[in-house]
């Protein structure tokens, strides 16, 4: 171990994420020795889910913060088809979700779909530290290719089920659950931040291996206090009737095959787009197919649905650069310091941590004055303040001289403005999508709604992929020249969404909107709760 007098800043930035994981550790082994069945107001189970699904972040999003380069470097794809590799295996994760939730509301049950996944997650991220000597060429290639198919299926079967299972720990008009649900989503941020700097530290300074290494014993880690705190759940989760175990074992096979399927598939960018295509006109046919047998109100909500939707593809496109072209970007021309350009993933989830209390605290103040933006208007101003990210970015580059490096501070600026656009989107956009949609197509709509995320993330890969310009090399000049008519598109969608917004508004007839039964009158049951990051 180096001298202390020694240390770098990335050394320090590192040994601070060691002592905050410690200290939630610490906390973490005294709610699980106490013999009291709550902590802090709330059952032990929450905890439990929080620290699996800490873990799990940890995990996935270490090694989200060092992929791109991880291909790049090891593998010598270009920056370009690296940005397209990233892009097409994150459209992936968020697509197979729909399914894996299908069968747990269907078979499994959300526990057994978590654990199976979580086992799935453990293999893939074990199979990531499997290095083999580099270049496309080395048949340890196929490995890494059943490392990101076993990540992307157990992803599937855990990312959705294990959010679903912290609201069945409490009854429906229990008011806590607002409240499990933001400790909850602490859990994801804080796995998030602190799996970003310890995976990045260790991949980008001592070895590749040794970042992967870690994320997967952080996701299996996730997976023992899982099995653990079985009895802390209260029968959370269990399956909707008895289960024959030859049928509990092939829906287990269908789910070792789609790795196989995977596997193929991720290989191949230019199927899953033409896949992403046929698939995405199906649905959007099926669901206007659904709305017009509606009645004229519903009929309206579903096309204020449709109009939400469709803005993803644009915004997670540009949001998901952070792990692509502006990871790259950070690592090749801003002045770190010396600090991996993968740390500097964590900001996110961190300013989320920050700011996710006071945007909450914004919008109930606007509320209470009658003046809270609708969601099409909040729409509107995340599109502007993605827009600006980008815009912020060139501009000060450009400033400093395309020659200089990059002052760190102008990275810090594009993800404070990509974070509040974040705030204003994706809680909005999952809160809207739950109340809009009628209780027959909920779980549709919820469906498309993640669907339109997998097809932004497969447009950030393929934005990411034209900052390599025709040689897949990125240039500063050619990135900053994408990042400027991105950043214009974004504030010109976000002038017409807002322009628009009054209509949208009135397609979703708030007056009438209605529960199926009047829920209680309850003290603090009206309160907003922090909109944090949803499971990803």
């Amino acid at each position: 171990m180096k001298d202390m007098s020694l240390w770098a800043e990335a050394d320090w930035i590192a040994a601070i994420a060691v002592v905050v994981l410690i200290v939630f550790l610490a906390i973490g082994s005294k709610i699980a020795v106490q013999k009291e069945p709550e902590f802090a107001g709330h059952p032990k189970g929450l905890y439990m889910l929080f620290f699996a699904e800490m873990w799990e972040r940890f995990s996935y999003y270490g090694m989200r913060a060092i992929l791109v380069f991880y291909l790049a470097q090891h593998w010598d794809f270009t920056e370009g088809k690296s940005n397209l590799i990233l892009g097409a295996y994150a459209s992936l994760v968020y697509i197979t979700p729909v399914l894996g939730g299908w069968l747990a509301d269907r078979y499994l049950g959300q526990r057994k779909a978590v654990l199976f996944g979580g086992l799935l997650l453990a293999v893939g991220h074990s199979l990531m530290a499997v290095e083999g000597t580099g270049g496309q060429d080395d048949p340890t290639i196929n490995i890494f290719w059943a490392a990101l198919a076993f990540i992307i299926v157990g992803s599937g079967f855990l990312k959705a089920n294990i959010s679903v299972m912290v609201g069945q720990l409490y009854p429906m008009t229990d008011i806590r659950r607002d409240g499990a649900y933001t400790i909850f989503y602490m859990g994801i941020n804080v796995g998030a931040a602190i799996g970003t700097i310890l995976v990045a530290y260790l991949g980008q300074t001592v070895g590749w291996g040794f970042g992967f290494g870690l994320a997967g014993i952080g996701m299996l880690l996730g997976l023992v206090v899982f099995v653990l705190g079985k009895s802390t759940l209260g029968g959370a989760g269990e399956a909707p009737r008895p289960l024959a175990k030859g049928k509990e074992y092939s829906l287990y096979g269908i789910g070792v095959a789609a790795v196989a399927v995977i596997w193929a598939l991720v290989q191949y960018q230019d199927v899953i787009q033409t896949l992403l295509i046929i698939s995405g006109v199906s649905l959007l046919g099926y669901v206007l197919f659904e709305s017009f047998k509606l009645e004229k109100e519903p009929r309206e909500r579903m096309f204020a649905i449709l109009f939400l939707i469709s803005l993803n593809p644009l915004f997670w496109g540009l949001f998901e650069q952070a792990g692509g072209s502006m990871n790259q970007f950070t690592d090749k021309f801003v002045d770190r310091s010396g600090v991996p350009a993968g740390i500097f993933q964590s900001i996110n989830p961190i300013y989320i941590i920050l700011l996710a209390p006071l945007f909450a605290g914004l919008w109930q103040w606007l509320g209470r004055k009658g003046k809270e933006p609708s969601a099409p208007a909040k729409f509107g101003l995340a599109l502007a303040q993605m827009g600006l990210a980008n815009l912020v970015l060139v501009w000060g580059a450009e400033a400093y001289g395309i020659a200089a490096m990059t002052p760190v501070l102008l990275v810090f600026a594009y993800y404070f403005f990509a974070t509040t656009a974040e705030l204003c989107l994706s809680p909005v956009g999952l809160s809207a999508m739950n109340r809009l949609a009628p209780k027959h197509l909920a779980s549709l709509i919820m469906g498309a709604w993640f669907y339109m995320t997998a097809v932004g993330n497969f447009v950030a890969g393929k934005i990411g992929e034209a900052t390599g310009g025709h040689d897949g090399v990125m240039s500063k000049q050619g990135l900053l020249d994408i990042y400027e008519v991105f950043g214009w598109i974004a504030i010109g969608a976000a002038v017409a969404v807002l322009l628009v917004s009054p209509i949208v508004k009135r397609w979703m007839h708030l007056d009438t909107l209605a529960d199926d039964k009047p829920a209680p009158t309850l003290e603090g049951a009206d309160e907003a709760y922090p909109a944090a990051r949803p499971a990803e």
